[in-house]
């Protein structure tokens, strides 16, 4: 427990305390903002999109290196 010897020091401790009240709501604030950005429907839609698009260059970029060429099924229907 911290011991005040004059009012000034309380006063100074109580400032400090209420700026840093501040400043955390200001956080909490930008935090709510950030978040809601982030759910927005432009925002996903922008989200799926770009992992759709770098999962298929990363498949088509270790096709390539391993050679890996796609397999044409045959449907039992067309030998009849």
């Amino acid at each position: 427990m911290k011991v005040y010897k004059s009012f000034d020091q309380i006063e100074q401790d109580l400032r400090i305390l209420k700026l840093q009240q501040q400043i955390d709501e200001e956080q909490l604030k930008l935090s709510i903002n950030d978040t809601k950005a982030a759910f927005s429907p432009v925002s996903l839609v922008a989200g799926s999109v770009g992992a759709i698009v770098q999962k298929t260059i990363v498949l088509k970029a270790v096709n390539k290196i391993l050679g890996i060429k796609k397999v044409k099924v045959k449907n039992i229907d067309d030998n009849k």
